[in-house]
């Protein structure tokens, strides 16, 4: 018989705390990180995504309603805040997002998804899948700056770099046999 022992922030992740210093509701309870949402994206009330009303939509509420859906008064359609975002159409909880996405901004060398999937606690499929939607979401729309449309820092620009080296003796070579002399 092998006894496992729980680490207490495995325990902690089993009772849905927060651990490493996210303290902060948005970061564990699904419903404030909504609210957070909310405020950020409609500062001035809900705006329908389809047909662009601002500030005339109704919350529904109820037991078959999940929460944070509003109803347009005007085209009478369903929205909630994740309409037109990366978080749209996810199973992975709002305050899943929302900290990945914090960790993933925050981070000054930048985050794989292993690092994000034992931050989370989610899979390692699961940390994949969030972290390249949040970068695709952080890409600039506005310049094409892809590798197939001008490279690094956009076409007919200069890129410079600090502290680079490139190239080196032959007889450095660390697979191929030196050229002979």
């Amino acid at each position: 018989m092998t006894y496992h022992r729980q680490t207490a922030s495995q325990k902690a992740y089993e009772r849905g705390t927060p651990t490493d210093g996210y303290h902060e509701p948005l970061f564990y309870d699904e419903d404030k990180a909504r609210e957070h949402l909310e405020a950020l994206r409609w500062p001035s009330g809900p705006i329908c995504p389809h047909c662009g009303v601002v500030d005339n939509a109704r919350k529904l509420e109820g037991k078959s309603t999940r929460p944070g859906v509003y109803k347009c008064c005007d085209c009478r359609k369903p929205f909630s805040v994740t309409v037109g975002t990366v978080f749209e159409r996810s199973k992975i909880k709002l305050n899943k997002w929302v900290l990945a996405t914090h960790l993933l901004s925050s981070s000054k060398k930048g985050m794989s998804a292993h690092q994000l999937h034992r931050m989370l606690g989610v899979t390692y499929k699961t940390a994949w899948f969030m972290a390249h939607r949040i970068r695709e979401a952080m890409r600039d729309n506005n310049n094409d700056i892809d590798i197939g449309n001008g490279g690094l820092g956009g076409e007919n620009t200069v890129v410079e770099a600090d502290e680079t080296y490139v190239g080196g003796k032959a007889k450095n070579r660390a697979f191929k046999e030196p050229p002979k002399k």
